[in-house]
Parts: C-alpha cells; structure tokens; sequence
C-alpha cells in the first residue's frame, strides 16, 4: 500500500513534485508527521506557491502515507497541467485526534480559534517551511476535506493574514468568526446528500460570510452526492486553476 501510494503521487505529478516523508517537531515540542513535495527544478531568485492539505479522518494514523490517499494526487496532477511547480504539505493527524474538533451535530467547530496544539504545531510547519523555502508568502493556501475541512476554517480564523485563499470542502466552521477571514478568497465545496458531515455548515459559513461582507466566497453544493465531494472538486482543473490563480494584495 505504501509503494502504491508514493507512486499513484508521482505518476500524477509526473514526479515533478514526489512527496518526502518527514517529521517536524514545533517549538511547543509537538511532532508532527507529514509529507512535503518539493518542485524538481528550483530556479534562483523565483518564488513558489505553498499548499496545506488537510485530510480526513479516514487517514488519521503514524505511518506517514495515509494522508496521501485522497486531494494530493489530484492537486499536484493540477498543478502540473497549470505548468505550476508548487511546494506542498501534507502532514498526518495522530489516531483519535482532531484538526479542529466539531460538535456533536458536525455543523460548527467545538472550539474554533482554541489551544488545540497540532493546529497550532501545524502553523508553526507552514511558518518554518514558507521562511527556509522559495515561497511566494502571497501564494500560500490551505484545503481540506471533511475533518480537513472543518481545520480548513479553523485556521482561517487564526490566521487569515497567512492565507491567500482556502478550499474546505465537506466541513464546517464557526460562523460567528466568519468576519475574521471575509478578506480571503475562499470556495467551499459540499454534497447536497453528505449524510456524514451535514450540508447546513457549509451553508452558515457561507452565509456569514456573505453577511459579513466577504469579498470572494463562494459555496458549490453538488446535487445527489454524500460524502465524497472531494474527489470531483479537486479533479476538476478549473476549481485548481482558480486556487493558484489568488494572490495575496501587495
């Protein structure tokens, strides 16, 4: 299954972006494992986009694959057709623990903005990462589907000045801290039929971000599909084409 995987990765990306296993101990001392791809060819002085993804529950674990399995081939295969080189992160949540933690009902986060430490630890990555890298600090993004998704808006209300757009799908947030990141680009993605995650988040995050005068949101709701919208949003080159298209205002 590992061989599998690492190279499902590198024939989609055409090995121009194969991820490496690593391990980044934050300086709270949280470890965090994950994976990065790095563009083949580095040319001096340019500056290269940075994208955070967050996986599922489903790929929660400790052997450093898992979190490869669904988005990161599809987005580096995008990347690729785009003639996009870009760095990305992929690290793994350990088992029974969360991105961000929803409640019960799994239509808001249960404590948006909190003390969770691997959210935390996982900035402290990107932050590592974006100032020992060639990263274009106005190309930085983050997605994520389903417990993904919900740490997706979670760091967009920690830290909104980081990220030059986002694409949570299947998730939730917390909509009275919608105001926090109406300035950032963001395109939800959600099943009409999701009987796992409801629909409704997504639609109150929408919502208050509209109310609150957000510039670039947009909600997509796929009509007939569960839980799985993420394998047709982010093999979609138009919604990837969009997602390296934002920058950051000067």
């Amino acid at each position: 299954m590992k061989n599998l995987l690492i190279s499902l990765a590198c024939m989609t990306a055409s090995c121009a972006a194969e991820p490496v296993a690593k391990t980044y101990t934050s300086p709270n001392g949280y470890e965090v494992l994950y994976r990065i791809a790095i563009p083949e060819k580095i040319e001096e002085g340019k500056k290269y986009p940075l994208v955070l993804f967050l996986h599922g529950a489903g790929e929660r674990g400790t052997d450093n694959i898992a979190q490869m399995k669904h988005g990161v081939p599809a987005i580096l295969a995008g990347a690729e057709k785009l003639n996009e080189p870009v760095f990305l992160i992929a690290p793994q949540c350990p088992p029974e623990q969360w991105w961000s933690e929803p409640k019960e009902d799994r239509m808001e986060l249960n404590d948006a903005g909190g003390k969770n430490p691997l959210i935390k630890a996982v900035l402290a990555l990107v932050a590592e990462t974006a100032k020992n890298q060639p990263i274009d600090p106005k190309r930085i993004y983050v997605t994520g589907l389903s417990m993904g998704g919900f740490g997706t808006f979670d760091l967009l209300t920690r830290t909104p000045e980081t990220w030059a757009a986002a694409i949570p799908i299947c998730g939730a947030g917390d909509p009275t801290k919608a105001g926090k990141f109406k300035d950032v680009p963001v395109h939800i993605f959600h099943g009409a039929a999701d009987d796992a995650v409801p629909p409704a988040g997504s639609q109150l995050m929408f919502d208050a971000l509209e109310k609150a005068g957000a510039n670039d949101a947009k909600l997509t709701l796929y009509p007939g599909v569960g839980h799985d919208s993420w394998t047709q949003t982010y093999a979609d080159p138009e919604v990837i084409a969009w997602l390296f298209a934002q920058k950051k205002p000067d």
